[in-house]
């Protein structure tokens, strides 16, 4: 039992990101044609709530290292998952676009409390050994909630209204804040240790007599190049992965599509998303990094070229590709900062990229939406999106090793 709890606790941490993300990020998006015809919203109305989401999550993400160490993750997921379970509630009762900005308001809280940050860090504390693979575990569920969620959605509502929907969708979250409750714990001393803790000690006392480039602080690597070139890449990518996620189920039922088929899009960009994070991962463990960051986004050009071409029977193709590049993007961004720039201020170096790209992710949903209402299509959108992903590849062409570089410089 001892050898097994800390990956049932990566496996909570998966249903938590499964939850959280799905319920919040992707499966939302099935109740956009229900919401629009029951208060005669416009498009950009409406997906101005992901903006506020995303935007306040982005500028609120700082703060979880100081809730982490005053409440712990454990607390912060519990409360996070109820929150989400009454903001659901509430989405049941609907009435107003005031009432729905607010929800979203809550929505941001929900992300920062049980999402992709503190279950990564739930989850890390209990390895010491694998921990990268653990974490891998953890995040199949942001994949899995993209892939569940939609065709969950469209399931109710081929047997219920959208008010109904929500109220079954929010038994969810309340039976995974009983689980969580019963099972969700951290380590302690004289308790389950972190898997590998006893060689961790062997582990760094080799480490230590290993020469080690110096890593980059957290100023030094706001004056390089690579920082900026790697904010460039999330802005523009994240930008386009949530203008097209977010949109999607609307794009498809304006091309004809059967509810069914646009939630069966859904499932798919974010399964191939799914195979992306492992394949590009173990690629890069293979091959240069920078040589399969630079393949990663030109799968996901090629895949964004086949959509603003707007020619429905290529879609699905458009789909996959895209797919794959989004889900190599979501590690190997991270994977080229702790390369360039090392550990010692990673969490800060990154957290401002995270601020960056999601603030364009909102704006992104929301532009999209704005431009469908003012031309009729979302082919002007769709070739903005195409348009970034060539910027993002531009400036990935310049991401170096800083470290090295430095290093370099002063020998």
């Amino acid at each position: 039992m001892k050898r097994c709890y800390p990956w049932l606790m990566a496996v909570m941490g998966m249903l938590v990101l499964l939850v959280s993300n799905g319920l919040i990020i992707t499966g939302l998006t099935v109740f956009d044609e229900s919401l629009l015809k029951a208060f005669d919203w416009s498009r950009g109305e409406l997906k101005l709530r992901d903006l506020i989401t995303l935007v306040l999550a982005g500028w609120l993400g700082p703060v979880v290292g100081v809730l982490i160490d005053r409440f712990g993750p454990r607390r912060l997921i519990l409360f996070g998952l109820a929150l989400l379970a009454a903001l659901y509630y509430a989405y049941a009762n609907l009435h107003s676009l005031g009432q729905l900005y607010l929800i979203h308001v809550g929505f941001a809280v929900v992300l920062v409390a049980a999402g992709l940050n503190v279950a990564v860090i739930f989850v890390s504390q209990w390895f010491e050994a694998r921990r990268g693979t653990a974490i891998g575990v953890a995040l199949v569920g942001t994949s899995l909630g993209g892939m569940v969620f939609p065709e969950l959605g469209v399931h109710l509502l081929r047997n219920m209204d959208w008010r109904n929907a929500f109220m079954w969708e929010m038994a969810i979250p309340v039976a995974l804040l009983v689980l969580a409750w019963l099972v969700l714990r951290s380590p302690r001393a004289g308790g389950i240790q972190p898997l590998g803790a006893d060689e961790q000690a062997v582990a760094n006392r080799a480490a230590a007599a290993t020469p080690m480039l110096p890593d980059l602080g957290y100023g030094a690597a706001l004056r390089t190049r690579t920082f900026w070139a790697l904010a460039v890449v999330a802005m523009a990518t994240f930008y386009a992965i949530l203008a097209v996620a977010q949109n999607l189920f609307l794009y498809m039922r304006d091309m004809g599509h059967a509810p069914a088929a646009a939630g069966n899009a859904l499932a798919l960009m974010f399964g191939m998303a799914m195979v992306g994070k492992f394949g590009f991962g173990l690629l890069a463990d293979l091959f240069p990094p920078k040589r399969v960051f630079l393949l990663n986004l030109a799968i996901m050009l090629a895949g964004a070229m086949i959509l603003a071409s707007m020619q429905s029977q290529l879609i699905w193709y458009s789909l996959v590709l895209f797919g794959l590049g989004w889900g190599g993007l979501y590690a190997l961004i991270q994977l080229q900062g702790i390369n360039a720039f090392g550990l010692s201020a990673a969490g800060k170096i990154l957290g401002t990229i995270t601020l960056f790209d999601a603030t364009s992710a909102g704006v992104g949903i929301w532009l999209t939406a704005r431009i469908h209402d003012a031309t009729g299509t979302y082919q002007p959108a769709f070739v903005l999106v195409a348009g970034l992903v060539v910027v993002a590849l531009l400036a990935a062409t310049v991401v170096r090793d800083e470290r090295a570089a430095q290093a370099a410089a002063n020998t």
